[in-house]
C-alpha cells in the first residue's frame, strides 16, 4: 500500500529542490551578464557566495528578518538575489556599476530597503550586524539578522571585536556566514596572514559553528534551519572562488578581472549546464 502523505511530500521536496535549482541558474546566468556588460570584475568571490545567499533569501529568512553584506564586493550576487525574489527589476539590474545608480560596485543605502548600511571597506559589516541584533533584543523583536562575510576580511580587527561582543552578550539573534573559499586580493589567506581553522578560532570565542559545503544547498538550509542552541551560530561555509565556471575556479586572479567576450561566451556555456 503506498504512503500518500509520504509519496507527497517527496514530491514537494522534490520541487523545492528543482525549483532552487532552476532559481540558481537563472541567478549565475545573470550575474555573468551583468558583470560582463558593465565591465567589472570581482566576478570570483561573488561565485563562490551566490548558492549562500539564493539559499538563505529563498529557503531560510523570514519577513522579520534582515540581512547585512560584510563582504562588499559580492554587491552583484546580492543584487541578482534581489532580483530573483522581485525585489529588483530589470531595468535597475542594467544600471548596475553606472554613473547615478542605486546598484553601486559596494552597496550603497539609496532607497533599497533590503541594503541598510553602506558597505565598502570590508569587516565594518559584522559590527553593523550585532547593532541590528542588540536592537532587537532589547526591544523584544523577533527575527534574525545574517551577516555574510569572507574569509579573508578576518584579517582585520573590529571583526573580532564585533565577535568578542556578540559573544559576551550572547547575541543568538545574529548568524554570522563565513564564505570560506580560501583566496583574498593578494593571494591565498594562508600565504596573506594565515589563521589556521578559522572554525576553530571562531569556537574559542564561544558561538556554535555549523560547517557546510557552501555550494550544498540542502546542507546549508539545515544547518541554518536547525534548532539554535544557548548561543550565537556561525556558519562556516567551504567554497570555491569562480565556482562553476571551470577556467576561474580557485584562481586569484578572478578576484579583479573582467571577462573578455570569448571569456564571457564560455562561461555562460559551462553555468547553463550546472
Amino acid at each position: 500500500m503506498v504512503d500518500t502523505a509520504s509519496s507527497a511530500a517527496g514530491n514537494r521536496d522534490k520541487g523545492r529542490a528543482l525549483d532552487l535549482k532552476d532559481i540558481l541558474r537563472k541567478a549565475r546566468l545573470r550575474l555573468l551578464r551583468m558583470h560582463f556588460e558593465s565591465g567589472v570584475g570581482h566576478i570570483g568571490g561573488n561565485l563562490s557566495c551566490l548558492d549562500i545567499l539564493l539559499t538563505l533569501h529563498h529557503r531560510v529568512m523570514g519577513d522579520d528578518d534582515q540581512f547585512v553584506l560584510s563582504k562588499g564586493h559580492a554587491a552583484g550576487a546580492l543584487y541578482v538575489t534581489l532580483w530573483s525574489l522581485g525585489r529588483l527589476t530589470e531595468e535597475q539590474l542594467l544600471t548596475f556599476h553606472k554613473d547615478h545608480t542605486k546598484l553601486a560596485g559596494h552597496p550603497i543605502p539609496q532607497g533599497i530597503p533590503d541594503i541598510p548600511f553602506a558597505i565598502g571597506s570590508l569587516g565594518h559589516g559584522l559590527g553593523l550586524a550585532a547593532g541590528l541584533a542588540l536592537g532587537r533584543k532589547l526591544r523584544g523583536q523577533p527575527g534574525r539578522v545574517f551577516c555574510l562575510l569572507s574569509d579573508g576580511e578576518w584579517n582585520e580587527g573590529s571583526n573580532w571585536e564585533s565577535l568578542t561582543f556578540i559573544a559576551h552578550r550572547c547575541l543568538r539573534e545574529v548568524t554570522l556566514l563565513v564564505d570560506l573559499n580560501g583566496l583574498q586580493g593578494f593571494g591565498s589567506t594562508v600565504q596573506v596572514a594565515n589563521l589556521g581553522s578559522l572554525a576553530n578560532k571562531l569556537r574559542e570565542f564561544g558561538v556554535e559553528v555549523r560547517e557546510v559545503d557552501g555550494h550544498d544547498t540542502d546542507a546549508i538550509e539545515q544547518a541554518l534551519k536547525k534548532p539554535p542552541t544557548d548561543r550565537p551560530l556561525a556558519l562556516v561555509a567551504r567554497t570555491i572562488k569562480g565556482h562553476g565556471v571551470s577556467f576561474m575556479e580557485n584562481k586569484m586572479e578572478w578576484h579583479y578581472l573582467p571577462m573578455t567576450a570569448e571569456q564571457y561566451q564560455m562561461a555562460v556555456e559551462e553555468a547553463s549546464r550546472l
